[in-house]
């Protein structure tokens, strides 16, 4: 069985997440659902649409992992509407590591793809290097040749 996601986030958070996740898992289009929520939206609109969509893609019985950006705010609240009705968890914190690991674990039972979406999602946030020369030999200054490129 495979746990369906849904992205519910700010817009247009939600659907850039599912195009950029699709380049990696084409194959997982009518599994990952995308819900952007407009600034101007009252709250109550948009647990309409998301009913409407969690219905018209596979029913209110599927087993699904909502994700969404921001804990507190609008779309979170709202989630935590939709999810009371569903067999469902939500996560807060979206970011593309965790969707895409979620994503990769689908057929796991909820409970577990829970785990695995925080771990993708904690584990895709780190200090990188700057962007400055690495591992690569300084050229001493006296060097004539202003237009050689190491390879």
């Amino acid at each position: 069985m495979t746990t369906r996601i849904l992205l519910l986030t700010h817009a247009p958070l939600a659907s850039a997440l599912r195009e950029c996740a699709l380049h990696v898992f084409a194959d997982s289009a009518d599994d990952v659902l995308a819900l952007d929520v407009p600034a101007s939206e009252a709250p109550e609109a948009t647990l309409e649409r998301a009913q409407a969509l969690l219905a018209a893609h596979g029913g209110m019985e599927v087993s699904t992992l909502v994700l969404t950006d921001l804990f507190g705010a609008t779309p979170c609240n709202v989630a935590q509407r939709l999810t009371a009705q569903l067999p469902a968890r939500l996560v807060a914190g979206v970011n593309l590591p965790m969707l895409l690991r979620s994503i990769g674990y689908r057929h796991e039972p909820l409970d577990e793809l829970v785990s695995r979406a925080m771990v993708g999602g904690s584990q895709g946030v780190m200090q990188v290097a700057s962007s400055s020369r690495q591992n690569q030999s300084a050229r001493p200054s006296h060097d004539q040749d202003q237009h050689h490129h190491q390879q």
